[in-house]
């Protein structure tokens, strides 16, 4: 029998050092956090908003993976920007990635993120009803 609860970690440097998992699949449901457009250590599209929320929800779609899910199952979004003047370019990205699958989401201005040349960082709810 699996654990009510699972902890699946993406490897990211940050993970054990600050203490969470990427991903949490408790039933049917996935969570995602602490997502930014981060590869290999780097920061893809320093500069670009757009950019580094395709890729922020690109590593979603990679973390959901892992447990089993995709990008359709997701139910809720949370962006984090640190230039909220720049949520056209943000939403156009989102609005890519989810038009037709429409999550409640909510896009906030932040004071920064982890690495100064973060724009975006996000978070994913998923229901999957087998994992």
């Amino acid at each position: 029998m699996e654990p009510a609860v699972r902890r699946l970690s993406s490897g990211a440097p940050w993970e054990p050092l600050i203490g969470y998992s990427r991903v949490v699949v408790a039933g049917p449901l996935i969570f995602v956090a602490g997502t930014t457009a981060t590869v290999a250590g780097q920061v893809v599209g320093p500069g670009d908003a757009y950019a580094q929320t395709i890729q922020a929800f690109r590593n979603v779609e990679t973390a959901l993976a892992m447990a089993g899910a995709a990008l359709a199952d997701v139910v809720q979004t949370q962006l984090f920007v640190t230039d909220i003047t720049r949520w056209e370019e943000v939403g156009r990205a989102h609005r890519e990635l989810f038009g037709d699958i429409m999550p409640v989401t909510a896009m906030v201005g932040v004071a920064a993120l982890i690495d100064p040349e973060m724009i975006v960082e996000v978070q994913a709810v998923a229901y999957k009803a087998v994992v």
